[in-house]
């Protein structure tokens, strides 16, 4: 009932250990809180909140559009439904290497287990997107010596995440995780790796766990997990996958509403009222009304 009893310190070392277990961790990208949920019900590991996700939730594009404070408030309702730890996309950190330190510092205080910074110029562009920008190393760096230096919890996950493959190749790209590493970056996000081998030079390149983004109609194809443990990857993101699916779903029911004026046909498709209680644990609610609210009332006349 109400949110997770796992604290966001616990959530911390168990991110740690998984990604330390030398099994690959799936974590479906949640859209909401009650996603979040459906992700943890199903068995996952644990949950990803993409930028470009909140971002589309406000009917925005993933251009480096929302502040910290959305991100931020948005990743701790969602972080909070679920007792699997959460990672958040932070973008750039939303600005220079003192606003990187703040952005930490929030996104620890709404309870995620962890983050990561890019290596995109401000405002960024979607990592499947052409025409990007990186900066240079040595704000890259910055970056990240800013996010390390500012955690509290020592065991809150510092990850690098460089774009650098599409602007300069996959040695750029070997030589810019080197360096996140040596910033003190605790994983790896190489974005939009070409294919398997791309990932194997990344690993073969750092000794600290990498993630594999598998999103659709990307650079990268749709690697299985098997595939994806089989050239060292720790740990596999779905960022817009329930998204996706979600409005895809909703376009296809107003489309029918629309046309037929009514939604009768689709609701076989539909959550139903009995699935959507469940997920929302509606009868601890009862009963803890019920315990509550357990007297009679005299009859007084």
């Amino acid at each position: 009932m109400l949110y997770s009893k796992t604290t966001p310190e616990q959530k911390r070392v168990a991110l740690r250990e998984m990604l330390a277990s030398g099994t690959i961790q799936q974590f479906p990208g949640a859209f909401n809180p009650l996603s979040a949920r459906l992700i943890e019900e199903k068995g996952f590991a644990g949950v990803y909140i993409s930028g470009a996700v909140l971002a589309n939730d406000l009917g925005l594009p993933d251009i480096g559009l929302t502040t910290l404070t959305e991100v931020a408030t948005r990743a701790g309702q969602i972080a909070r439904m679920t007792d699997l730890p959460s990672l958040v996309d932070a973008d750039t950190g939303f600005g220079e290497p003192m606003n990187v330190a703040r952005t930490v510092q929030e996104i620890e205080n709404a309870g995620l287990a962890g983050l990561h910074i890019e290596d995109q110029f401000n405002p960024k562009r979607c990592g499947h997107l052409d025409g990007k920008n990186v900066v240079d190393l040595d704000t890259a760096t910055k970056r990240i010596r800013a996010a390390v230096d500012a955690r509290r919890d020592p065991n809150f996950l510092i990850m690098a995440r460089t774009d650098i493959r599409a602007v300069d190749g996959l040695q750029a790209a070997k030589d810019r995780a080197k360096a996140l590493v040596d910033a003190g970056a605790d994983a790896i996000f190489p974005e939009a790796m070409r294919d398997l081998h791309e990932f194997r030079a990344i690993r073969d390149a750092v000794d600290v766990p990498i993630l594999a983004n598998m999103t659709e109609f990307g650079k990268s194809d749709l690697f299985d997990v098997n595939q994806l443990q089989a050239v060292g990857v720790n740990m596999v993101i779905y960022p817009v996958t329930l998204l996706r699916s979600a409005i895809g779903a909703a376009e296809r029911v107003l489309d029918t509403l629309k046309r037929l004026g009514t939604q009768e046909l689709r609701v076989p498709e539909m959550l139903t009222r009995a699935r959507l209680y469940d997920l929302v644990d509606y009868e601890a609610y009862n009963k803890f009304d019920s315990s509550i609210f357990n007297f009679q009332i005299p009859d007084i006349r």
